[in-house]
């Protein structure tokens, strides 16, 4: 098996074909608990960064906006009332049982009106070109086996002039804050993941698929490359999160 033939999992290459096997058995196993370990992990500031990258999105009512790795429907609750009844979210993910948790939330907030569900990978994104105002992905690019390929689909589904933001863990830019953020992320996380949802691994594989991401700026460059203009950076929490953005031309 040559190295093309293999991708990271965590700090494991594994063949690029089981990658997405071993992801979705993560993102099973703690579906039904993600929010609260969300909660848990950042102390809810996961949602402050989530409000942000929907400020920077500039999106408007009676647009269209696509949420890749949706999940349990955080990003596209907020997108739902900001489009308003003449808009649409599509939230989509690969995995069943993340979009299976979403959609049943999202029902039960009241927000199924502009809201569909859609099963899909994002490296092979099933909508035609220029199909929505607004693409963003967020926590969702580190499990991509093939993160060029989805950016390049992201850049393609976008109207002229869309914007396409990533939501993710990045790179801390203080070293102090780094060594406490690796401490905390493989020590606090795995024992919170085993006493909360009873699956320790799938948390450590967490912490590892994000020391394995790419850094801001090479991030920034991918994106570009992709195809997208006018490509920045905004670092939260010191660089443990970033929202990178780009234009369609």
């Amino acid at each position: 098996m040559t190295r093309r033939d293999t991708t990271h999992f965590g700090y494991r290459h594994v063949d690029r074909e089981e990658k997405e096997e071993l992801v979705a058995g993560v993102f099973h196993s703690v579906a039904s608990r993600y929010d609260l370990m969300n909660d848990l992990m950042s102390a809810g500031t996961h949602r402050l960064w989530k409000r942000f990258a929907v400020e920077l999105s500039a999106v408007r009512p009676g647009q269209r906006v696509l949420d890749l790795a949706g999940g349990t429907g955080d990003l596209a609750a907020r997108f739902s009332r900001r489009v308003g009844p003449q808009g649409q979210v599509v939230l989509a993910d690969i995995n069943a049982s993340m979009l299976e948790v979403g959609r049943d939330r999202l029902v039960d907030r009241g927000l199924a009106g502009n809201l569909w569900h859609v099963q899909a990978n994002a490296e092979t994104l099933p909508f035609p070109d220029h199909s929505f105002d607004c693409v963003i992905i967020g926590f969702g690019l580190r499990n991509v086996t093939d993160k060029e390929a989805a950016l390049a689909a992201m850049q393609r589904v976008l109207k002229p002039g869309g914007r396409c933001l990533v939501l993710e863990f990045s790179r801390p830019r203080n070293p102090l804050l780094t060594r406490l953020y690796d401490v905390y992320s493989f020590t606090a996380l795995p024992w919170m993941g085993r006493l909360v949802t009873g699956d320790a691994h799938s948390y450590r594989y967490l912490a590892e698929s994000i020391r394995m991401h790419p850094d801001q700026e090479t991030l920034r460059d991918m994106m570009a490359d992709a195809g997208l203009a006018h490509c920045e950076y905004f670092n939260l929490a010191g660089g443990i999160v970033a929202v990178h953005r780009g234009i369609k031309p």
